[in-house]
């Protein structure tokens, strides 16, 4: 155990201090060629696909008809296609309903995950451990292609570092390099800590297809509200313009470690449940959550069944 809490530690100074490298490969991956590929996928996602340059990119959710999320995901335009990136959680909901609707259109979807490897480098000193990332812009989602040992790749801009994906077969091969010029390889883990502590909620453990954008703050990342028409704009629209939604997504500190899925309670009112838990060298166990909005930063709910946990809810990022 003490052994595995010091790996914790040191791999989160290297993700805060310098730059760790964690292995995402599992990460669901598709590629959309073709001439009408942008102007299909304007139409499944929320953001502006369309408007995308070659080496550019963004983030989007994909909505059922009344809003809620199937998922969310990175769309790369690369210049010779579209890479989409996404939780395994939301891969075959994106998978089918891009292929249903790429019927009549010139558009062709291909399976890109077991045949891509992706790199995160994350930290500080992530652009200095990244050959070829001198040449990225500073725009998130932002890429060029690159070599690394040999390899070509695609460098991504992200909000934490860098992406680097790869051949699969080359994976390991571009994370010695990585590892070489100074990277340290790290836990994922220890990568969801510096997730949660900067309020970033992930598909699958902190929202799910019964979440609005809006409630998981995502509306000014993933939500174009000048485009054309997408599956699920009515609602995302009328709730941006004239309503307000009955749930947000806080931080959490808890008095001690719970089990994901925990109910939350302000009273006698259930108001949310646990997402993904974190112990934060900075900040102590701390959380991710979406809760009703009468539980506002600053009150205090009860976790759990039997109520004796306790969580302060906060304003995210946690400071």
């Amino acid at each position: 155990m003490a052994a595995t809490t010091d790996r914790l530690a040191s791999s989160y100074r290297a993700l805060t201090e310098r730059a760790g490298v964690v292995d995402r490969s599992e990460l669901g991956k598709l590629a959309l060629t073709g001439t009408q590929a942008a102007e299909l996928l304007n139409g499944q996602v929320s953001n502006d696909v369309e408007a995308l340059a070659p080496g550019t990119g963004c983030y989007a959710t994909l909505l059922t008809n009344k809003g809620k999320m199937l998922g969310d995901l990175r769309v790369l335009a690369t210049g010779d296609e579209l890479l989409l990136v996404c939780e395994r959680a939301a891969l075959q909901a994106l998978f089918d309903q891009i292929r249903r609707g790429a019927i009549g259109w010139d558009a062709e979807l291909h399976k890109r995950t077991l045949q891509q490897g992706l790199l995160s480098v994350i930290g500080p000193h992530a652009r200095a451990v990244v050959p070829g990332a001198e040449a990225l812009p500073t725009d998130e989602h932002a890429s060029v292609a690159g070599e690394i040992a040999g390899v070509r790749v695609l460098l991504v801009v992200t909000d934490v570092g860098v992406d680097v994906v790869c051949p699969a077969e080359d994976t390991a091969r571009v994370q010695d390099a990585l590892l070489a010029a100074g990277a340290v390889a790290v836990d994922e883990a220890a990568a969801e800590i510096v997730r949660v502590e900067s309020g970033r909620p992930r598909y699958g453990l902190d929202v799910d297809d019964t979440t609005i954008p809006q409630e998981a703050g995502l509306n000014s990342r993933a939500v174009s509200f000048t485009k054309g028409c997408y599956v699920g704009q009515e609602t995302v629209a009328r709730l941006h313009w004239r309503g307000k939604p009955n749930r947000h997504l806080r931080g959490l500190r808890l008095s001690e470690p719970v089990e994901p899925g925990a109910p939350l309670r302000l009273g006698d009112r259930e108001v949310g449940k646990v997402g993904t838990i974190a112990v934060s060298p900075r900040h102590g166990v701390i959380a991710l959550a979406i809760v009703r909005r009468e539980a506002g930063p600053g009150d205090t709910l009860a976790v759990g069944e039997g109520g004796a946990l306790t969580a302060q809810v906060v304003d995210l990022p946690f400071g």
